[in-house]
């Protein structure tokens, strides 16, 4: 799926409809991953806040660039899911790593088994040796200053 946004208010509503998609899934035994991709000031973290907003997290988030990863709680059942609370949003920031062993031993292989995680990696390409083969990936795109070519490929 190809989709264009003219501003961070139609990302929004593109990261809203995504949450009501992947809750849609039934029966997964490991966590959600949304792998996302895309150059520096492509819209990444801003589809990641957008996101965590549409899942009624409060907290501020910001990009994890110099912690890496960070963990946030689903306050509410993810919408038009079975699953209970609780759930839990880990949101990482791949750019400072070369490869995906520093991810492993902070513990990534653990969270992405867990079907209770809903894990967003931005720069997820330098990392690709950790994704399971099914992940929704993410590409955004620079079109100008304010528009954005967001691709969704869900290999789930």
């Amino acid at each position: 799926m190809m989709v264009i946004s003219k501003n961070v208010k139609e990302t929004g509503k593109i990261a809203a409809i995504l949450v009501k998609k992947i809750g849609a899934k039934k029966g997964k035994r490991t966590a959600v991953i949304l792998a996302l991709e895309g150059e520096l000031g492509a819209g990444k973290t801003v589809f990641v806040k957008a996101f965590a907003k549409a899942l009624g997290i409060k907290s501020k988030i910001t990009s994890p660039t110099f912690v890496i990863l960070k963990k946030y709680s689903i306050p509410k059942p993810v919408p038009h899911t079975p699953y209970p609370v609780p759930y839990f949003l880990y949101h990482i920031d791949a750019y400072r790593l070369r490869d995906h062993r520093n991810l492993v031993a902070m513990g990534i292989k653990e969270i992405l088994a867990d079907p209770q995680n809903i894990v967003l990696i931005e720069w997820s390409d330098r990392v690709q040796k950790i994704l399971p083969k099914k992940h929704i990936k993410i590409h955004i795109d620079h079109v100008d200053e304010k528009t954005r070519k967001i691709r969704i490929f869900d290999n789930r």
